[in-house]
């Protein structure tokens, strides 16, 4: 199987930010060909997100822009939004994250779109969702992981929740939307017609819940902020080392029982209020202290060493900057160097191979006469789109 799956397949990016532009990245890195149409002069906001910047654009815009050809037209004028429709009529893909009712607004509606090609999988980006009270409401990640209840799960007990680091429902929403478009391109295989795609950071915030939700809806009770601790098994947690800090899952009973071993306590493996997960967790406040006290009397390395010998995943606990230049993200060669610049590449491979980049995240406006020469506008046209 090629990582260029998707070769041949054009894709038309009418997204800003963060969720829509990596969503499109990853049908880029698949072997689209991603047109990302951008504002005149200013291009996608997310080009102003810094510092940091690379090569004039902030590194979030990096992130998300590889391997895409930038088109800018002004949307708002007749002879752009036209032009985007004649796009439409040659693509696959449309992909729209503007604001609620915009697209609509501007006559680049998926009604209006899939007219012109039926064939076309026209996927809209939202934030609250297409229906409901907040439908028409704007949103960025930090506001859905707080709708979603997701800050409150967040951080310690007895501190206010906090939003968590990664933009977790952005990068989700772009891959819920990713997978979306591949399944209708799928599917028209099949049918030979294309499809309107839906997906929305609210619900993707609210699926990255989903147990904590069930527990809510079965008790009428929210769960709780337990830090770095998992509330449903015990003991799964960071906990201080003489050195640093060390992420311990002793997810089961053996593993629990081998865990006792490597540290010297095996009084806690044979104690009945430990004899289940159950019981375990029901005990934590008993339970915890010996093992805080134990692991805290050797450096991170004494612990590793002997509990990866007896199965027992733990990890130490590190910064990003570590992450870099580990062995195991070296080993797996998901960091790649796209003109100069380190990104992520996709985490999945094909045959042992990790699709990749093409070319760095473009200027705005770099393509336009290219692409627009591509889908036949005169050199009249194009010099009045372009001027």
């Amino acid at each position: 199987m090629s990582g260029d799956v998707l070769a041949g397949i054009r894709v038309l990016d009418l997204t800003s930010s963060l969720a829509g532009p990596y969503c499109t990245q990853l049908l880029a890195a698949l072997g689209a060909d991603v047109v990302k149409v951008e504002r005149p002069g200013a291009g996608d906001e997310a080009r102003d997100w810094g510092p940091p910047f690379h090569d004039g654009s902030s590194v979030m815009f990096f992130a998300a822009n590889a391997g895409k050809r930038s088109l800018a037209l002004d949307l708002k004028s007749p002879g752009g939004r036209d032009a985007a429709l004649r796009l439409a009529e040659g693509a696959d893909v449309f992909v729209q994250s503007l604001r609620p009712g915009a697209a609509e607004r501007l006559g680049l509606g998926p009604a209006v779109a899939r007219a012109r090609n039926d064939r076309l999988v026209y996927c809209s980006i939202r934030a609250y969702g297409a229906a409901g009270p907040l439908a028409d409401e704007p949103g960025y990640d930090p506001l859905m992981q707080a709708a979603a209840g997701i800050i409150s799960l967040t951080g310690e007990a007895d501190r206010p929740g906090v939003r968590v680091g990664p933009s977790l429902v952005d990068l989700g929403t772009a891959t819920w939307a990713a997978f979306g478009v591949v399944t209708a391109l799928l599917q028209r295989e099949r049918t030979g017609r294309g499809a309107e795609l839906d997906v929305s950071l609210y619900e993707t915030a609210v699926a990255l819940v989903p147990y904590q939700l069930a527990e809510a809806a079965a008790t009428g009770r929210a769960p709780g902020r337990h830090g770095t601790d998992f509330p449903l098994i015990a003991p799964y947690g960071v906990y201080a080392t003489a050195d640093g800090e060390l992420m311990i899952a002793a997810g089961n009973d053996r593993l629990f029982r081998s865990f006792c071993e490597v540290l010297g306590l095996p009084e806690l493996a044979s104690d009945p209020r430990f004899a289940s997960n159950t019981l375990r967790s029901e005990n934590r406040a008993v339970l915890m202290p010996p093992i805080v006290e134990r692991l805290a009397a050797e450096p991170s390395g004494h612990w590793i060493e002997r509990l990866r010998a007896a199965g027992v995943p733990v990890t130490a606990v590190r910064d990003v900057a570590e992450v870099a230049r580990d062995d195991q993200t070296a080993a797996l060669g998901i960091l790649q160097d796209v003109d100069g610049q380190v990104t992520v590449g996709p985490p999945l491979s094909f045959d042992g191979q990790r699709p990749h980049y093409r070319s760095a995240p473009p200027r705005a406006g770099e393509h336009s006469a290219e692409i627009l020469a591509e889908a036949g506008f005169s050199e009249a046209e194009i010099a009045e789109l372009t001027s």
